[in-house]
């Protein structure tokens, strides 16, 4: 696909950044911010609450940056549920930062990088939300990528009324940090498995269940495999559990493209919209949309992770679907597991689960209406599957 960009500069104007037809969605209008006039700074608002009191900045005038990392872009001054989202959180830091410390830089034009994409110096920090009684059975939910925790905003409300709920967002995802590769976090995933261990252990030290939604599935199965004594349910939602699931849907495959992918990656409609919408029957309200959005227009560090990752898939998750099939098909597997089945997926097939969950007695539940993101078409009904599944003597 051909991209031809003509960028011309006006004294007295700021900068256009023009392009073909053929390329139809518009790339981050921050993408080359370091363009544009610097204008007065005004005041920064939203933080979320946090252990070390550090101001996660979300709203800023689109002329901060330094052309990929912006510490905000909000395009509205009214209330967002993005806004509304971050304030329930909290920053947890668990996994310590690798590397050498060096401050990031974008890996096109080598500038040093904004605040929001730098790693922490010593431990990462996770975007965490929790509800109900800390006393009660924890409950942690894992989003699938691309997606973020606010995924699940309709089913912690379920799970609170009788557990302790917990979701997070993913490094690289959402309001977590988005460490650039290469400095402290290379997105592989033998690091993400080995950092969930590392935040699980910082949010709870009990007994948990978790529920994890998508391609993270194989990786929380690793994680699960050397923990089994700290769970007590396993729910996979739409896991890639067959061997054609290792190939990845084209919206998906497009980031891990020489070059192209790095485009594409810094294109919000692109990196958001186009893959949430692709992969099931969603038609999703714009202020919801927006949330997922967010990142992508406010750091060029949400779009490295993205491309990033997706390249990391692309040549590790075949075989580590294989590892997971073995580990649940082991004698040595004793966690009760449970996989819950969005029918309408666009990205995974339904052939050969039923038959895989029936050869290995796991209970399988279909959702008819719900989509690859289970959690965002039918969150209601997931919540009240999952408190059931929870409920039941072990």
């Amino acid at each position: 696909m051909a991209i031809q960009a003509n960028i011309s500069f006006l004294s007295s104007q700021t900068s256009q950044f023009l392009l073909d037809s053929r390329f139809t969605a518009p790339l981050n209008h921050n993408f080359f911010s370091k363009y544009l006039e610097r204008r007065k700074k005004f005041k920064l608002c939203s933080n979320s609450k946090s252990q070390d009191k550090e101001d996660y900045l979300i709203d800023a005038p689109v002329s901060i940056g330094d052309g990929f990392s912006f510490s905000g872009g909000k395009y509205s001054d009214g209330p967002s549920p993005s806004d509304e989202w971050f304030r329930k959180g909290k920053m947890v830091k668990a996994y310590p930062v690798g590397g050498t410390g060096e401050k990031a830089k974008d890996p096109i034009f080598g500038l040093t990088m904004g605040r929001g994409s730098q790693a922490s110096t010593d431990m990462f920090r996770w975007f965490c939300v929790e509800s109900g009684n800390a006393t009660n059975h924890s409950v942690i939910l894992i989003h699938g990528f691309p997606s973020q925790a606010y995924s699940y905003r309709k089913v912690l409300p379920i799970l609170s009324k009788n557990y302790h709920a917990i979701t997070f967002d993913w490094l690289g995802f959402g309001f977590s940090d988005k460490p650039q590769p290469g400095y402290g976090f290379d997105y592989t995933l033998d690091e993400y498995v080995s950092s969930l261990e590392s935040l699980i252990d910082e949010l709870t030290p009990g007994k948990v269940s978790l529920v994890v939604q998508g391609y993270p599935a194989p990786l929380v199965v690793r994680y699960a495999i050397n923990h089994q004594e700290k769970l007590q349910d396993l729910i996979l939602v739409n896991p890639p559990l067959m061997d054609k699931h290792a190939n990845l849907p084209s919206t998906l495959s497009i980031f891990s493209n020489f070059l192209l992918g790095e485009v594409f990656s810094q294109d919000p409609l692109r990196a958001s919209d186009k893959l949430l919408t692709s992969c099931g029957p969603y038609k999703m309200k714009e202020d919801d949309a927006m949330v997922y959005r967010r990142p992508y227009l406010t750091s060029g560090a949400s779009g490295f992770a993205l491309n990033a990752l997706s390249k990391t898939m692309k040549k590790e998750l075949k075989a580590n679907i294989e590892a997971m099939r073995k580990i649940l098909s082991s004698e040595d597997w004793k966690v009760r597991t449970t996989v819950c089945w969005g029918q309408r997926d666009r990205w995974l097939t339904y052939d050969g689960v039923q038959n895989f969950c029936k050869d290995l007695g796991y209970k399988l539940m279909d959702l008819p209406s719900a989509g690859h993101h289970v959690q965002e078409d039918s969150g209601e009904e997931l919540g009240k599957i999952i408190s059931k599944i929870i409920s039941e003597p072990v």
